[in-house]
């Protein structure tokens, strides 16, 4: 049986193996509590202070700025809910966009049930907010705008420092959820003008059950959780110290080998879009052509669903969207945003590239793939 190609990591992607190797000792013989007062505690508090000094120069911020969470999710329900709690005597408007992640669009749908105003922009074709729409939306009681930086189905970049600044100049917060862009892309959150961003270490190689929100000193922030002390109050509970070590491992290892990594993962993604447009007619790329993640192919296939693609291609772990949607039926909501016919949208595959994608396993992934369209689309 041929092995498995596995281009799903806008999903989830393997730990690398020096993240693990990092995390071990931490998992077993340095088992101390961060804040305990002996060499056990000590150490481990050592080993927090670096993994978030790793995480900060990732993205180009201070380690007092980073606060350690369990998951992305998390720290998106921090951001939202913390700032708007935060915030609430200052104004009750927040604007967010037509195609966020579902960890951003619930705690905001939350915060309209109890009475916030939330405006939702909409996005063109390519998935892109358009700047001159979110000036025209800032109100004077606009306390929050949370957009994301890359979409995890299409790929598409939105233009965050053209979006994040006339916001933040007229005092509003500005969040940005990164997950699937940090690790990826070089990201800086001076250079995007951001106040609050959101990662989450499965998505560059940390095991699952880690995150962690940048939080801009100075930014008004409430604990939606209550408890001891830790992480400035805003995050209370013992950390998890293995995996945050392994987040530190592997903001260090994506350091190293950005931009490097993105040249590459783009070299690949488009020699495979070129091959399936070849042989595939009325293949359709979604998402921006130019500002997309690196590693991020959407097409569309003609004449067949993607649900029925890939059950004639068992041997390739991709998506039909977002992984969060894996199972459903119904059109993504991320292509209906974006104007996508219904049939398009049902024949929808995401192929989502990572740092250990061979060539080799490319041409595996395309020949599968065109054997089982032709097969389906024969007359």
């Amino acid at each position: 049986m041929p092995s498995l190609v596995y281009l799903d990591h806008n999903a989830t992607t393997p730990i690398a193996p020096s993240v693990l190797e990092a995390m071990r000792p931490w998992l077993y013989e340095r088992f101390g509590n961060p804040a305990s007062d002996h060499p056990f505690g000590r150490a481990a508090r050592t080993a927090l202070d670096q993994a978030r000094a790793e995480v900060a120069a990732l993205i180009g911020a201070t380690p007092d700025e980073i606060l350690f969470t369990a998951s992305a999710t998390e720290s998106n329900n921090l951001a939202l809910l913390g700032a708007a709690q935060a915030l609430k005597t200052r104004g009750r408007h927040l604007i967010t966009s037509a195609v966020e992640h579902p960890s951003v669009a619930q705690p905001l749908a939350h915060l309209a049930a109890s009475g916030w105003e939330v405006s939702r922009l909409p996005v063109d074709g390519h998935g892109r907010v358009d700047p001159a729409d979110l000036a025209r939306a800032l109100r004077p009681d606009t306390v929050l705008v949370s957009i994301m930086h890359a979409n995890n189905e299409v790929g598409t970049l939105q233009p965050i420092t053209e979006l994040a600044a006339p916001a933040r100049s007229q005092g509003a917060l500005f969040h940005v959820d990164a997950a699937q862009s940090v690790g990826k892309i070089p990201v800086d959150v001076n250079a995007l003008g951001v106040d609050l961003l959101t990662l989450a270490g499965h998505k560059f190689q940390a095991p699952k059950g880690i995150g962690a929100l940048y939080r801009r000193v100075g930014t008004p922030l409430k604990p939606i959780l209550y408890g001891a002390g830790q992480e400035e109050g805003l995050r209370p509970g013992t950390e998890n110290l293995a995996y945050t070590v392994g987040l530190g491992a592997a903001a260090r290892l994506a350091a190293e080998r950005l931009p490097a990594l993105s040249e590459r993962l783009r070299s690949q993604r488009d020699r495979l879009h070129a091959q399936l447009a070849a042989a595939i007619p009325g293949l359709r790329l979604h998402g921006h052509p130019e500002a997309r993640l690196p590693n991020t192919l959407s097409l569309a296939f003609p004449r067949v669903t993607g649900r029925e693609l890939l059950a004639h291609t068992p041997n390739l772990a991709a998506s039909l969207g977002s992984a969060c949607h894996a199972g459903e039926t119904t059109i993504s909501g991320v292509l209906a945003a974006m104007g996508v016919e219904p049939a398009q949208a049902l024949g929808t595959v995401r192929l989502s590239l990572g740092a250990e994608t061979t060539e080799a396993e490319l041409d595996t992934a395309a020949a599968a793939l065109i054997a089982a369209w032709r097969g389906l689309t024969a007359d």
